[in-house]
C-alpha cells in the first residue's frame, strides 16, 4: 500500500494509465482480433463494437471486485484459485481461435473470402465464435477471472477506501476500466476496418489475415503456458506487457499489409 500514490489525483491518474496498459495485454488483443474477424462479414456492427463489449464485460468484474474490496476494506484477500482460472480461460480461447482460423482457411473454397462459416453448430464454435453482444461481454468477463486483474482492482479499491469509502473505490476502479475500454474499443474498431478493406481487396488477403490471427493467438497461448510452468519466463516477462501488446498490433498490421500486397500482385498478374 505504501508504494501507491499518496494523493487522490495521482492515484486516479495511475489507475487510468494502468487501465490503458491492461488493454494492451496480448490476450486481450488476440481475442478481440479473433472475435472481430469472425463477425466482420455477417455482423459488421457487432464486429465494430467487439472490443468495447469485451472491455465492458471485463470491467463489470473489476467494478464488482472494487465494490467488494471497498466494502470489506482490510479484510479483503484475493482468492488464490482465480489465478489458474483466468489462465485456463485465456489459453482455451486463444487456442480455440487459432484452430478456428486455420480450419477456416483449409475448408474455404478456392477464390472465396475466408469466413469461419459452418462451425456454429459445433460446441467449440458456440463458445468461441460468439455472435451476440452479451456473449462478447461474457467472454470479457471470463477473462477478468484472473489473479492479476482481480488483485489489481482490489489493491486500488483498498487504496481508494483510504481516501473515503466504497464510492471512492468504485471511482478509481472505473478509471481503470475507462482506460482499458479506450484501448480495447479502438482495437476492435481498427481490426474491423482492416478486415473489411481486406475482404474488398481479394480472397487471398483474408487468408493471410486469418493465418496471422491464428499464429498470434497460438503464440500468445503458448507464451502464457510457458509463464506458468517456467518461472524464468514469467520473471523475464514482468514489466514488458506494453511491448508484447505492441508486437501483437504490429503483427496484425504487417499481415494486413502482406495480404494487400499479395492481392495486388495477383490482380496485376491476372491482368
Amino acid at each position: 500500500m505504501d508504494t501507491l500514490p499518496a494523493t487522490w489525483t495521482a492515484l486516479c491518474v495511475l489507475a487510468f494509465v494502468l487501465g490503458l496498459r491492461h488493454g494492451f495485454d496480448a490476450d486481450h488483443l488476440a481475442t478481440i482480433d479473433g472475435i472481430t474477424r469472425y463477425n466482420a462479414r455477417d455482423n459488421p456492427r457487432l464486429a465494430r463494437l467487439a472490443g468495447a463489449l469485451f472491455s465492458l464485460g471485463h470491467g463489470a468484474v473489476v467494478l464488482l471486485v472494487a465494490w467488494a474490496a471497498g466494502a470489506l476494506s482490510a479484510a479483503w484477500e484475493t482468492p488464490k484459485w482465480l489465478e489458474m482460472t483466468g489462465i485456463g480461460v485465456s489459453v482455451a480461447f486463444l487456442f480455440g481461435l487459432a484452430f478456428l482460423n486455420v480450419r477456416a482457411v483449409l475448408v474455404a473454397e478456392p477464390g472465396a473470402v475466408v469466413a469461419p462459416a459452418g462451425l456454429k453448430a459445433r460446441l467449440l464454435g458456440r463458445v468461441l465464435t460468439v455472435r451476440r453482444a452479451w456473449a462478447v461481454a461474457a467472454v470479457g468477463a471470463l477473462f477478468a477471472l484472473s489473479f492479476d486483474t482481480v488483485s489489481q482492482a482490489a489493491l486500488f479499491s483498498l487504496a481508494a477506501a483510504r481516501f473515503g469509502g466504497v464510492g471512492d473505490a468504485l471511482f478509481v476502479a472505473g478509471l481503470f476500466v475507462l482506460g482499458m475500454l479506450v484501448v480495447d474499443g479502438a482495437n476492435g474498431a481498427w481490426i474491423h476496418a482492416l478486415v473489411r478493406r481486406a475482404d474488398r481487396t481479394a480472397a487471398i488477403a483474408s487468408r493471410v489475415m486469418a493465418l496471422a490471427v491464428a499464429g498470434i493467438s497460438l503464440a500468445v497461448g503458448l507464451f502464457t503456458v510457458a509463464k506458468v510452468f517456467l518461472p524464468a519466463v514469467d520473471e523475464w516477462a514482468e514489466g514488458r506487457e506494453l511491448a508484447f501488446g505492441a508486437t501483437v498490433v504490429a503483427g496484425v498490421l504487417v499481415a494486413f499489409g502482406a495480404g494487400l500486397l499479395a492481392a495486388r500482385r495477383r490482380t496485376l498478374a491476372a491482368d
